[in-house]
């Protein structure tokens, strides 16, 4: 294995402070608002972006716990393999999150449907685009199963500090 460096590209802006309270996934936000705040140095690169409805962010979760093999994840009550969830605490912890896109302003992206903590470092913003996003049908393991989906998130997974 080798060991890789990502910088930050910018911080993202949310009303969520703490994990406990948090939505799980983005499908469960509703309309919570906030904001990617990229480096002015990489302004240039938002061209165009303002034309997709939604767009993915990557991120570090900077607030994680430590690796775990196995979790029980929000949304089940069941121990599974970490990479069978997208539980936060994974030997590489970067998160994955859709989100609509309300506007591009500078260096600013104005977005809906957050569920990232404030002040998480922004590694990516991609296009979603249906036509390879969006696959159908499409299996979804243990989670089609699940009878426990909880929205919001609880501390099971790291530290607010």
């Amino acid at each position: 294995m080798r060991d890789i460096t990502f910088r930050s590209i910018g911080v993202i802006h949310s009303r969520f402070k703490q994990q406990d309270g948090t939505p799980t996934q983005a499908a469960y936000a509703g309309d919570a608002e906030g904001s990617l705040e990229l480096d002015p140095a990489y302004a240039g690169a938002l061209k165009d972006l303002e034309t997709f409805e939604r767009i993915w962010v990557l991120y570090y979760l900077d607030r994680a716990g430590p690796y775990q093999p196995l979790v029980v994840p929000y949304m089940d009550d069941a121990r599974h393999g970490l990479f069978a969830t997208r539980a936060p605490s994974r030997p590489n912890p970067i998160g994955i999150s859709v989100v609509t896109l309300v506007s591009v302003k500078g260096n600013r992206v104005e977005i809906r449907g957050l569920d990232i903590l404030d002040e998480t470092p922004l590694l990516d913003i991609k296009p979603y685009i249906p036509e390879f996003d969006a696959i159908f049908p499409s299996r979804a393991g243990w989670f089609d199963a699940s009878r426990t989906k909880r929205r919001t998130a609880d501390s099971r997974f790291g530290s607010d500090e």
